[in-house]
């Protein structure tokens, strides 16, 4: 039996190795950089050239936050991002445990499917109607089908998954992916000088291929590995699965392009350099909205860099949506707890930055209350969307809405990761009904079209919920 995983908030903590350093310069000059590393030591390599940024490693135990340099505009660790477990997980981890343990609960080792598979053409589907739809309780809370009827439903919308990728083979979703128009498939050449070989949908940081395929793992390694199997694939399906093609379910807005840009592995770690890396590269190949259903508790790291790479696509006119957070486990309930990202000493990162074109997103049920996991902020956080036991695309054309359920015990695909889709799908749909308005633009009218909400008025700044209902 193979399980999917769901939302993760990951912790941006310690560095991932403790040679690795984010140096930004003031000149990158051939002559300067080799200067830099004739004076310090170490090996550069480039992580933004917009942004002036490498990677600096050591071979000694240099202290690089305290090295002086005339070129060094600012030095930071390369954090490590790790996974932190599903709230759903969370509660029930003791009892799943147990029936590990005893045999009552069976599962299979290795994948189903073989990772990297060729990423295939698009493929002819037949017409009818989605048959999973009337399970979509997140759809039809913000009248999204209402919406998509009046409206190109985000057509020509390029949106960024940064995430652990996407299943560019499933039925629903591989229609759906961005195809670079200015690479030739196959060909072993970097035909649109972007620095990337045939990157035909996207690209995989982790693992630095052309293939950013989401390599589900089983309920072992979830538990005990903490990886986070199939959760780019369950994002992107809410952002943009395929409208009446008869099978599965429907996106937000199924007209959008989805650029697959893979930078968290199956063990459910990546890093701030992977991270910046995604988002540039999102920028400078079209994207429109970037999706950032990940982030982590603010340490000593100011996260500066990440920081930028964000400010880089609000000036390139690009929406950033990023997850609340889904709080802490409380140790005697068992249950991760949300918390006030306002007030808290460490808030997660990157949702409370403080940049014009983001959007911030805590989780509601299907009573439209928040989740008892999700992370608020009257001051930060903007909006909520439906984020509890949402259905939603995994690996092997399969769907998910229920990972386990075994007696009293239930473990479903929740968070502000499964919220933070329905934002962005929601706005890529407003966005094609004008795509000449401009961010801010989008953001506001998105943000106008809140409905209300009891117990949300002091709990995000518009004090409602995701709702389509006005679009005409």
């Amino acid at each position: 039996m193979k399980m999917g995983i769901l939302s993760i908030i990951l912790a941006m903590s310690a560095n991932l190795v403790a040679s690795e350093y984010l140096v930004e310069f003031f000149h990158t000059d051939d002559a300067a950089l080799k200067q830099f590393t004739l004076s310090h030591g170490g090996k550069l390599n480039l992580v933004s050239k917009a942004g002036k940024l490498y990677k600096w490693t050591l071979d000694t135990d240099t202290n690089a936050l305290q090295v002086r340099d005339s070129n060094l505009a600012h030095v930071e660790k390369n954090s490590t991002i790790r996974l932190i477990e599903n709230p759903s997980i969370t509660k029930n981890q003791d009892a799943i445990r147990e029936l590990l343990r005893t045999n009552q609960l069976q599962i299979t080792d290795g994948p189903a499917y073989p990772d990297n598979p060729e990423i295939p053409n698009k493929v002819s589907q037949s017409s009818g109607k989605d048959p999973l739809l009337g399970k979509q309780w997140g759809i039809n809370q913000i009248k999204g089908i209402s919406a998509q009827n009046n409206s190109p439903q985000g057509k020509d919308i390029i949106i960024a998954v940064t995430d652990t990728g996407v299943d560019y083979t499933h039925q629903d979703l591989v229609n759906q992916m961005w195809r670079n128009p200015k690479e030739i498939p196959g060909n072993g050449i970097d035909d649109d000088s972007n620095g990337y070989v045939d990157d035909i949908v996207g690209w995989d940081f982790a693992s630095n291929d052309n293939k950013p395929y989401d390599l589900s793992l089983n309920l072992i390694d979830i538990l005990m590995g903490g990886g986070n199997p199939g959760h780019g694939t369950h994002v992107a399906g809410v952002i943009g699965a395929a409208a009446n093609n008869s099978v599965g379910m429907v996106g937000i807005a199924p007209n959008v392009k989805i650029m697959a840009l893979r930078f968290i592995t199956e063990k459910g770690q990546g890093s701030s350099e992977n991270a910046i890396k995604a988002i540039d590269y999102a920028v400078d190949n079209g994207a429109k909205i970037i999706n950032a259903s990940w982030g982590g508790e603010k340490g000593e790291e100011k996260e500066e860099e990440l920081l930028k790479a964000i400010e880089r696509a609000r000036d390139k006119g690009v929406i950033f949506v990023a997850a609340a957070g889904n709080g802490r486990l409380n140790q005697a309930k068992q249950k991760a707890e949300g918390y006030n990202n306002d007030t808290d000493p460490k808030p997660i990162l990157p949702a409370t930055f403080n940049v014009e074109n983001m959007l911030t997103v805590a989780a509601i049920d299907v009573n439209q209350k928040i989740g008892e996991f999700s992370n608020f902020g009257p001051k930060s956080v903007h909006l909520a969307a439906p984020g509890v036991a949402i259905l939603s695309s995994v690996p092997g054309n399969r769907y998910q809405d229920t990972i386990i359920e075994l007696g009293q015990m239930k473990v479903t695909w929740d968070g502000t990761s499964m919220a933070t889709p329905h934002v962005v799908g929601a706005a890529a749909l407003l966005w094609s009904i004008d795509p000449g308005m401009s961010f801010s633009e989008v953001k506001t009218k998105l943000l106008e079209m809140t409905v209300k909400v009891s117990g949300l008025e002091k709990k995000t700044i518009t004090g409602g919920r995701l709702d389509l209902g006005a679009v005409r």
